[in-house]
């Protein structure tokens, strides 16, 4: 019976690449108020740490120089995103810890869900409302944001458009209102 051989630089090499292009994408979604389609960070974390394990694991089956190097660039690229990732994961925990949920609806004819927080920076802030279209999956997309309010008033117009706080929004269009979509 033949053992099939793993390779586990390629796979390595493979989860480190996804890993960068999923969390240069979710900063660029954050910044531009684009749908947010990544994983949540820390499921991008847990595969920077297998991607660092299978590195490491394929340092065994190195014989050929390019195939030491390929390794090392793995091993290194994985350990980098994996403190960047932990860093980004506690410092928007440390800092998020003034949010909460105070309402969620849905659209009359169920199409959309929208999540309002609450959020407070304390002393170092101010405070206001944030509102997130829910989509499939962890898919999500900002479309709300007032600072200095507490409460939101929210009336669906029909089954696309909503009044937030007498801000009227076409979500089949795509419309926000607080961020620049620039």
């Amino acid at each position: 019976m033949q053992r099939i051989k793993i390779n586990y630089n390629l796979y390595s090499f493979c989860l480190v690449l996804m890993c960068i292009l999923s969390s240069s994408y979710s900063l660029y979604s954050n910044i531009h108020n684009t749908w947010l389609i990544t994983p949540p960070n820390y499921m991008i974390l847990i595969l920077c740490i297998l991607a660092f394990v299978f590195g490491i694991k394929g340092f065994k089956n190195n014989t050929k120089w390019w195939q030491k190097t390929g390794s090392s660039i793995s091993v290194l690229l994985s350990f980098v995103m994996s403190i960047i990732l932990l860093l980004v994961i506690l410092f928007t925990s440390y800092f998020s810890s003034g949010q909460k949920i105070i309402n969620t609806i849905h659209s009359p004819d169920n199409e959309f869900t929208i999540v309002f927080y609450s959020w407070n920076a304390g002393a170092m802030g101010t405070f206001g409302i944030r509102g997130e279209l829910l989509g499939p999956l962890w898919f999500k997309k900002r479309i709300y944001y007032q600072v200095r309010t507490e409460k939101v008033d929210v009336e669906w117009i029909n089954a696309h458009e909503i009044s937030i706080n007498n801000y009227i929004l076409n979500l089949d269009k795509g419309e926000t209102y607080g961020y620049s979509n620039s």
